[in-house]
């Protein structure tokens, strides 16, 4: 059924109907909720494209992401992309991902403007200094972070407090009785990872302790090399008593590299994982010491919420002729979960 011809079943006209289901307030209210009533029982689907064409938007948003391989693995993302996909495909919004190497990743992103693909795109795995957002600004492109960067005053965003993640991960050690405590983390040109990194060194120094570099790595991004990360630490004198991994995929290979070798996670060493690790991906079954944020769905929902707050503020800015509302940011705090992973040091542990 097109809209001609629900518009003849409701004896109305085509541009009454229209306005009625686009939601225009000068159609009376109960015109309006007739004719919604009536498209859905009767099975009426828009025109994409007309309706596109009309409205002169894309009703895309689009995501590029480096063509890494952890990227697309990491379950986090594959979750964020589906509840930002459910909560735009409500609106009749489709995802669009586009994968690049990093050095084309600014042409792709003028090409799905300027060809007129997406309406505003998701940032992710946001640097500290980062040129994707410098280049979006410049242009006047509607985007939506997900994360930060150094200067992030002048943009939409949403992140997780990173400082905080870690300061819960020390205290909780420190409570067990912790002092000796090794860091692997991911590349600290990513915002998150320098945020989390500054964060753990804090927690330390406000307790009166440090962390050598040699307790320190950032080798890991994969099983093998987690194993020789692991055994570096154990040929240290002193050895660590426990590990914290400032992220999921990280976390995942030095808990897998820890069974390989034989060690007993929360006796021998501790383990803390900064991120939610879902338990299909845990190969033995023992619960994980986790930080863990909002659920990367729900993260993803709001991202779609805060990005269509952000497309219907620009068009009355436009409309209007008026100065645009700030920024939409939005920081989320994260919560400690207690597993198995995480027990007294070694010694305090043989002592009870």
């Amino acid at each position: 059924m097109n809209i001609k011809q629900l518009a003849k079943t409701l004896n109305l006209s085509t541009s009454t109907v229209s306005r009625a289901l686009n939601g225009y307030t000068d159609v009376n209210p109960d015109t309006r909720l007739r004719v919604q009533q009536a498209a859905q029982s009767l099975g009426y689907r828009p025109d994409a494209s007309a309706r596109r064409l009309v409205r002169g938007d894309a009703e895309a948003v689009g995501i590029v992401y480096s063509a890494a391989a952890e990227v697309l693995g990491n379950p986090q993302f594959l979750d964020m992309a589906g509840g930002l996909s459910d909560r735009l495909e409500q609106d009749q919004f489709d995802l669009l991902l586009a994968l690049s190497k990093h050095d084309h990743e600014l042409k792709i992103y003028e090409r799905l403007f300027r060809g007129g693909r997406v309406d505003s795109v998701i940032v992710a795995n946001t640097q500290v200094h980062d040129d994707r957002i410098n280049f979006l600004l410049s242009k006047n492109y509607p985007f939506v972070a997900y994360g930060r960067t150094a200067n992030c005053e002048n943009y939409s965003w949403l992140d997780f407090d990173n400082e905080q993640s870690s300061a819960l991960a020390v205290e909780h050690l420190l409570a067990l009785g912790h002092t000796r405590i090794a860091y692997v983390h991911s590349p600290l040109d990513l915002n998150y990872a320098k945020q989390r990194h500054a964060g753990f060194l804090d927690a330390l120094q406000k307790n009166g302790l440090n962390c050598p570099q040699v307790y320190q790595s950032s080798a890991v991004n994969n099983r093998r090399q987690a194993i020789e990360v692991i055994q570096g630490f154990m040929q240290l004198d002193p050895v660590p008593t426990a590990i914290i991994a400032d992220s999921n995929i990280i976390g995942m290979a030095i808990f897998r590299g820890l069974n390989d070798l034989g060690v007993k996670i929360g006796q021998d060493i501790s383990l803390i994982i900064n991120g939610e690790v879902s338990s299909e991906y845990v190969l033995l079954n023992q619960p994980i010491t986790t930080v863990i944020q909002p659920t990367a769905h729900d993260t993803g929902v709001t991202l779609a919420e805060m990005t269509f707050s952000l497309l219907r503020n620009r068009k009355l800015s436009q409309s209007n002729k008026q100065e645009p509302m700030p920024p939409w940011q939005l920081l989320k705090s994260c919560q400690l979960v207690t597993g198995s992973t995480t027990g007294p040091p070694p010694q305090l542990h043989h002592k009870k």
